[in-house]
């Protein structure tokens, strides 16, 4: 889970390193991510596995359209431009709350049949659940892959550029606006991932994404605002961290460990474990 919380919150660390956006609508993203994995399934008996690469495609796209309907005009804002950035991505939040509760009802749902659904694995005498391995082992992939892509391609070269010094690119001929609306669109297609494997084992109602969003931020923070590998390490520090605390407390407050973990870490190092800033 840990992975996972990782594979979620990476989406945010690399918007937030590209244009310093906060997405308060990340959890939303989650949320259509699950909903289109149930819909793929129901409609098209389509395993949540095979429709992982779709429903990421289909993320990447609606990030990109995202910002450049919506975000590239709230960062033109000539005064209060955080505020506006923080209430614009807040409000698209409440929307596509909204939206969800009218268009699929409130009610939960959840994929009743699928590869890896119910299925674990003995290892030493200790039963590991197989969706949540197979969604390890994505992540891992993933992260992966992002970290190639960031450090071993042109493109990911403009990124890293951008990140550094917005204003400076356009000196050299890189687009600013197709960087940063290549970027949420990445940060969506991560977030998309995780939620495809997401729905294999856990309920899909409009609201999934309130609580994983709250995790995702305290993972950033966590491993550093902006940090690519800030959130893997940090996604799993949570992660063992919260199952240490189901042991040693009631599972109802296996979050009391992971936010008391954050408190430390802000008092002691605000800038995150490996945050730059």
């Amino acid at each position: 889970m840990g992975l996972l919380y990782g594979l979620i919150a990476v989406g945010l660390a690399l918007i937030f390193g590209l244009m310093d956006v906060t997405n308060f609508a990340h959890g939303e993203f989650l949320m259509l991510a699950m909903y289109l994995s149930f819909f793929l399934f129901a409609f098209f008996a389509i395993d949540p596995l095979l429709s992982a690469p779709l429903v990421a495609a289909a993320l990447f796209v609606f990030g990109a359209v995202i910002y450049l309907l919506i975000v590239r005009f709230a960062m033109r804002a000539k005064a209060n431009a955080g505020m506006v950035q923080i209430f614009t991505t807040f409000g698209l939040a409440i929307v596509m709350r909204g939206l969800a509760q009218f268009f699929f009802t409130p009610d939960y749902r959840s994929i009743p049949q699928s590869w890896l659904g119910g299925k674990t694995i003995s290892f030493a005498g200790i039963f590991l659940p197989e969706p949540q391995l197979v969604g390890a082992l994505v992540s891992v992939l993933a992260f992966a892959g992002l970290y190639f892509f960031i450090h071993r391609t042109d493109f990911g070269r403009a990124i890293e550029a951008t990140r550094e010094d917005p204003g400076a690119v356009a000196l050299v001929g890189i687009d600013k606006n197709r960087v940063f609306a290549f970027g949420w669109g990445l940060g969506a297609a991560l977030v998309g991932l995780a939620g495809a494997i997401m729905a294999v084992f856990f309920y899909i109602y409009p609201d999934v994404g309130a609580s994983f969003a709250l995790i995702a931020y305290v993972t950033v923070a966590l491993g550093g605002f902006g940090s690519v590998f800030g959130a893997f390490a940090g996604g799993i520090i949570v992660g063992l961290v919260e199952a240490v605390t189901a042991l040693v407390l009631p599972p109802s407050l296996k979050s009391v460990g992971i936010y008391t973990v954050y408190l430390l870490v802000v008092f002691i190092r605000p800038r995150g474990l490996f945050g730059s800033m």
